[in-house]
This record gives C-alpha cells, sequence and structure tokens, in this order.
C-alpha cells in the first residue's frame, strides 16, 4: 500500500507517516517503481501498536523502546502508566476544587479572581505551588493576612515557610494572631510562631519576643533571644550565652551578641557575663572555647583582659582562640 491508502486506513496522517520514519519507528518495507512508499500488512500492524501505545500516554521515545527493546518490561510501564495518570488526574482534580471555590465565592472584579486564586494555592499538596503562591502574596491583590498566618503555623516544607514569613513581614501585621500560635499545645506551631514574629518588623513584635523569653518552651525562648539580641534588647543577654555554652544554634547567638554589644553601655555587660560564666567550673572544654570565640565581636577593655587570660589557659583550643582573637585586636 501507498502512504495516502494507509493513511486513510489507519486515521493517522501521511506527514505523521513521514515523521514516524524519521524516527524509525516504522519504516515501508519497499518502494515501487517510481520511487513511492510502500507498506506491508506487518508495516500497517506496527503502526497500529504505536496508536495503540500512544493512546495510553506513552511518548514516542517510550513506544520505540516499547517495540524493539527485547528486555523491555510491560509491567514497569503498566505501573509507571498508572502512576503518571493519578498525578495528572490529582491535578486536575486540584484545578477543578480551585475553579469551583473561585466560583463559590462570586468575586467581583480580577483582583477578587487573583485573591482567591492565592487563598487556593496555599492550600496546593505542592510545595512549588504554596511557594509562588507565598511569593506572589504582596502584589496587587494581597493575600489577608489572617490566611497568611495561617498557612505560616502549618507549613512544614523550610523554603516554603520561609517565603511565607517574608510575605506576612512585609504586610506588617498578624502579630495578635502569631500570639495565639505561641499559645498552641503543639511544640512545631508555637516554633513557627515564634519564628514568624522574628521576622515582623515593630514594637508589637519586640514586645511579643520579650514575653516569649519567659516560655516554658525551651525552643520559643531560644528563636526569641537572637531576634531580640538584633534589635538591641538586652534582656536576651542570659538566653543568648547558654545557647553559646550548649551549642544550640550557637553562630546566631554569637552574633546577636555582638549586634547587642555596640549600643550604648552594653559592651562592658555582656564581656563581664561571658568571664563569669567562662569561670563556671562545671563547663567543658567545648563549651568553654564557645565562649571564648564569643568574646570576638565584644570591644572594650574587659574583653580584651579576659583574652589576654585566656591566652594562657591551660586548654590548648581555648588558648590558640584567644591568641588569635587577640591578634585581630592587634595585641
Amino acid at each position: 500500500m501507498l502512504i495516502g491508502e494507509v493513511a486513510r486506513r489507519s486515521g493517522v496522517s501521511a506527514r505523521m507517516l513521514r515523521h514516524y520514519e524519521s524516527l524509525g519507528l516504522v519504516r515501508p518495507t519497499g518502494r515501487n517503481d517510481v520511487g513511492y512508499r510502500e507498506y506491508s500488512g506487518e508495516d500497517v500492524r506496527r503502526i497500529f501498536h504505536i496508536e495503540s501505545l500512544r493512546s495510553l500516554g506513552l511518548s514516542l521515545r517510550e513506544v520505540g523502546r516499547a517495540l524493539d527493546d527485547p528486555g523491555f518490561s510491560p509491567a514497569g510501564l503498566v505501573d509507571d502508566l498508572v502512576r503518571r495518570t493519578r498525578e495528572r488526574i490529582a491535578s486536575e482534580t486540584e484545578l477543578l476544587t480551585r475553579l469551583s471555590r473561585i466560583g463559590a465565592a462570586g468575586p467581583g472584579d480580577w483582583e477578587g479572581v487573583l485573591r482567591t486564586v492565592a487563598l487556593q494555592a496555599l492550600g496546593s499538596a505542592s510545595p512549588g505551588t504554596r511557594q509562588r503562591a507565598a511569593l506572589s502574596s504582596a502584589g496587587e491583590a494581597p493575600v489577608p493576612v489572617e490566611a497568611l498566618v495561617e498557612a505560616v503555623l502549618s507549613e512544614r516544607d523550610p523554603g516554603v515557610a520561609g517565603a511565607l514569613r517574608w510575605a506576612l513581614a512585609r504586610t506588617g501585621d498578624g502579630v495578635p494572631l502569631l500570639a495565639e500560635g505561641l499559645a498552641s499545645p503543639v511544640a512545631a506551631v508555637r516554633a513557627r510562631a515564634v519564628r514568624a514574629v522574628a521576622g515582623m518588623p515593630g514594637e508589637a513584635a519586640s514586645a511579643l519576643l520579650r514575653d516569649a523569653l519567659g516560655h516554658p518552651d525551651v525552643a520559643v525562648r531560644q528563636y526569641a533571644a537572637p531576634a531580640l539580641g538584633a534589635r538591641g534588647v538586652a534582656e536576651a543577654l542570659p538566653t543568648l550565652i547558654d545557647m553559646v555554652a550548649d551549642a544550640v544554634r550557637d553562630v546566631d547567638a554569637a552574633d546577636a551578641l555582638g549586634a547587642l554589644a555596640t549600643g550604648p553601655g552594653t559592651a562592658e555587660r555582656i564581656a563581664s557575663v561571658l568571664v563569669d560564666r567562662l569561670a563556671d567550673p562545671a563547663l567543658d572544654a567545648p563549651a568553654r572555647r564557645r565562649l571564648t570565640q564569643a568574646l570576638a565581636d565584644i570591644p572594650g577593655p574587659t574583653a580584651t583582659r579576659a583574652l589576654g587570660e585566656l591566652a594562657e589557659d591551660g586548654d590548648r583550643g581555648v588558648a590558640v582562640t584567644a591568641v588569635y582573637l587577640l591578634g585581630l585586636r592587634g595585641r
């Protein structure tokens, strides 16, 4: 049969048949006297096989493997097709649900549509979709702060959580709702709440962080203290030094001590507290080294004098650290 007749009988266009030939999926058995392609009965059966496999959702490359690879596993192919089909159905179902909810909300303009879309996207099963919704929520159709807070307190993906905290901080609102999160009986929710508060600007957030320093959950206190130190709140000092000594986000705590030391009259106080803690005989060697390192960004004579004494310390790690820090101070 010539290509035109094959096209009529199979329902596959001549153009597609030529494409199959270029890919090596099906080759005409021969050509007639004037050079036209001639397809055998076996060629036509292969064309029908190709179309059947394509109808299952296979790509042309997968079709070629299925037909020509002796080691190809039909069972593995079917399992993969089942998985992809389920993913496609789930995606389409999610889209249908979102569209139905948008319609039910009765938005009066495009701004309302965009806001509703963002709200629905925040509840998507896809982390990528949730992250895009968070990043776009500060646009022309901002998402209500209540929805952002709810998303912040429930989000488990670190990347999405960071985007949500950024979006919430841009609103400058939501502190009272985050305070409710700090009162949650669930530790993970409390941690998400205090991290969100730490990124919020304004005195209301600072006041809530001060309250968090007395929270019975130590993790809440340890998230609040570095944020307060960066804001120049001296009440965070004991918790920050405990964090350094206990190796709990000690780099963040030391940075916060350095920021706190820039305030008027605080450097000498911080240095004195660090020196007192270093004198605790119950401290192990790694803790003393971390506390010595924390003196790096603390200016003033008390810190310098302490480093001079620590340069003669019996612990070589402490002594080497102190000598190095003195060198940075030109001593």
